[in-house]
């Protein structure tokens, strides 16, 4: 007499769930343009991700302007690109947990206040880290006050176009390149006399995610006419 185990039929194979088909190939390159992707959709959907990166920019401001030492200008840069990482990371969360959850969930409010307090957090130590910074080298800030007040004359109509590209408002595309052409141009005017490479190149690429921010925008808009 056989064994019940080996008289049993044997269990169908378990068919698993087709792969995720990527949109766009797999390569590194198309790694780099979904990532980018993420990025500017960030910049597009997320309020608090447009007011970092204005923020982003007076900072690279401040950084261009006044000579800091070295261990200075990486706590900066770490801090801004830890903000964007820390927004960027609360909108993925956002959208998980939108699709996850049909309906209202207390659990689902309190993941996404978590992941938004998160970012408040790293903000606020960002501002106050900033704040010590300029206290610590408070003679060199009295003493630039010509470099800070050319800073102040392009930097803020700077800051302004970044601003005008990020609004979520409907405008003509000219007033779009307007913003971006002339943010270009004050921006070159202020490499001519920059104190930091590093933070003058850090603006320019904030300038062009803003710019494709704007022009993204204006694509989904033309998109859902």
């Amino acid at each position: 007499m056989s064994s019940p185990a080996l008289s049993q039929p044997p269990p169908p194979e378990q068919k698993r769930p087709p792969a995720y088909a990527s949109h766009g190939g797999s390569g590194m390159l198309a790694s780099f343009r979904h990532a980018w992707n993420g990025l500017i959709h960030t910049a597009v959907h997320q309020r608090n991700m447009r007011v970092h990166l204005v923020s982003a920019l007076l900072v690279g401001l401040v950084g261009s302007g006044i000579p800091l030492g070295l261990a200075e200008k990486v706590t900066l840069i770490f801090c801004v690109l830890l903000i964007f990482f820390a927004e960027i990371l609360n909108s993925a969360l956002e959208h998980l947990v939108d699709l996850a959850t049909r309906h209202f969930d207390e659990k689902a409010r309190l993941t996404k206040d978590a992941a938004a307090a998160g970012v408040l957090v790293l903000a606020t130590g960002t501002v106050v880290i900033f704040a010590a910074i300029l206290v610590h080298n408070w003679e060199t800030v009295v003493s630039s006050g010509p470099q800070i007040a050319r800073q102040v004359a392009l930097g803020l109509p700077l800051a302004l176009c970044v601003a005008v590209l990020v609004l979520p408002q409907p405008r003509s595309v000219w007033v779009d390149r307007v913003a971006f052409f002339g943010g270009a141009l004050l921006l070159g005017a202020l490499s001519l006399r920059t104190a930091s490479s590093v933070f003058t190149a850090m603006d320019a690429g904030l300038l062009v995610v803003a710019g494709a921010a704007a022009r993204q925008r204006r694509r989904e808009r033309e998109g859902h006419r």
